[in-house]
């Protein structure tokens, strides 16, 4: 069942559920009414009554038959009359009550000091609305009872129910033509975002659906789908922007594998000759297997297969391990890296990832710091969060270039760094392990003096160390 045939089938049950509802309110409406005016009419028949009645000579209780030209007195005798004693025996009974009686059993202070009004049943089913009031006869006190037949009532009730019902299936009808009319108009802007929304393809992501604000809702759903579309795209973008780059960079060493053994084979060497030329190979395949680990770990981060193994440890742990990891590479550039920590921190994390960020930080600023620098690796406890801070003595980077140094495979201008062996993947990498620990990672940089770049985790305690313990050296050449 489609959206327009259930919206008409709500409108219709809704309708018919009001309509039900009104005719139920005036229907009760009505007989409320018709009740009440049947008490009124039964009061001012008590008083008619009370005029005409009076006790003859021989003790009999009588009506003035004198009087029964008089509109008033005849529309007396159309209703039920009954009169008793207080003790319950009978002193007239009307014509047309005939053998039948308004009960004999008196109530309690039945008709004293004014109206008394209740339904009553009579002998043959008949439902009545009684009304009786004491009333005193030269002395003599009486219960005078007056009731109304309710059959006229209901057959009115009858007709007012009828008249309600007769039209309903055609009101319903209507009301389905009316429903299916309107919940077509409102589906129909609906049907058009989806028409044209099925145009957009994965080669036409920059076409977006019309927004028209008087639309209201429709209008919130059709900027919420070009959200949407705005975020495939850039997605769609990135994805092509991967494939290409990735291409890119695996084509590199694969080529120059290619060149070296096709010029290794072209000549004739010793063994030394094809020792060399297999070490070179081996190089580029080396620098394949690292690209291809970092191309894994950047598709299961993106697919959210990537698990936290968390555990507690301290910031300075982490930054002397990671500085240890360098000793060999920084005496071969007889460079130093200086680690000082002013506070520390114990960290939630996962050690594996949060160390493969600081040490992808790490070898960038060895890589493009010059042969003798000096790199610094600062940790300190600020706000909640353990900081470190990694400086070198670099080119730089430009300001233009700061926002896009985490993006994948970006470099900066290569002629600026000593070495161009790098796959522009280590600070993307960095900053998903960081980010996915809720943290912050940032550059800044002056041209020409150096490049920082500032990690920041939350830590759930800090230890202010001693004056001695303030500075530690991983290696100085």
């Amino acid at each position: 069942m489609n959206i327009r045939t259930r919206l008409t089938l709500a409108f219709v049950g809704v309708l018919a559920l009001v309509v039900l509802l009104y005719s139920t309110a005036a229907i009760a409406i009505q007989m409320r009414q018709l009740r009440a005016q049947l008490v009124r009419h039964a009061i001012q028949d008590v008083e008619t009554v009370e005029g005409l009645l009076y006790f003859a000579p021989n003790g009999k209780l009588v009506m003035n038959e004198e009087y029964h030209n008089h509109p008033e007195s005849k529309k007396v005798l159309e209703r039920l009359l009954e009169v008793r004693s207080p003790s319950g025996d009978l002193l007239l009974r009307n014509e047309l009550l005939g053998a039948r009686s308004l009960g004999e059993r008196m109530l309690p202070n039945e008709g004293v000091g004014g109206y008394s009004q209740r339904e009553f049943t009579l002998a043959d089913g008949t439902q009545v609305q009684m009304v009786s009031r004491r009333h005193d006869f030269r002395g003599r006190p009486a219960i005078i009872r007056i009731a109304y037949d309710e059959t006229p009532l209901w057959a009115q009730i009858r007709s007012s129910v009828l008249a309600l019902i007769l039209p309903l299936p055609v009101i319903v009808a209507l009301a389905w033509l009316a429903g299916y009319w309107l919940a077509g108009s409102a589906l129909r802007p609906i049907q058009n975002l989806a028409k044209r929304a099925e145009e957009i393809t994965s080669d036409r992501l920059h076409e977006r659906l019309p927004v028209n604000k008087s639309d209201g809702e429709l209008a919130d759903l059709a900027a919420s789908f070009n959200e949407v579309l705005t975020r495939l795209e850039r997605a769609f973008d990135r994805l092509r922007r991967f494939t290409s780059d990735a291409s890119h960079e695996l084509r590199t060493p694969l080529a120059a594998m290619r060149s070296v053994g096709e010029v290794g084979l072209q000549r004739r060497k010793d063994a030394d000759g094809y020792r060399d030329v297999i070490g070179s190979m081996l190089e580029e395949a080396n620098r394949l297997t690292q690209l291809v680990e970092n191309l894994l770990t950047i598709a299961r981060a993106d697919a959210g297969q990537i698990r936290l193994n968390t555990t507690d440890f301290h910031a300075s742990g982490l930054a002397h391990e990671c500085g240890s990891l360098f000793e060999a590479v920084l005496d071969e550039s007889q460079q130093k890296l200086t680690i000082l920590i002013s506070q520390d921190s114990v960290i939630h994390g996962d050690w594996l990832l949060l160390r493969q960020a600081l040490l992808n930080i790490l070898h960038n600023a060895i890589k493009f710091s010059p042969a003798g620098g000096e790199i610094e690796l600062r940790v300190s406890h600020v706000d909640g969060q353990a900081i470190f801070e990694v400086r070198d003595q670099g080119p730089g980077i430009p300001a233009e270039d700061l926002d896009r140094i985490f993006d994948r495979f970006y470099r900066v201008d290569e002629s600026r760094s000593r070495v161009t062996d790098g796959t522009g993947l280590g600070l993307s990498i960095a900053r998903w392990n960081i980010e996915i620990h809720k943290g912050q990672i940032r550059a800044s940089s002056d041209d020409g003096v150096g490049a920082t770049l500032v990690l920041a985790v939350p830590a759930q305690k800090t230890y202010q160390l001693p004056p001695g313990a303030l500075t530690g050296v991983a290696s100085e050449m």
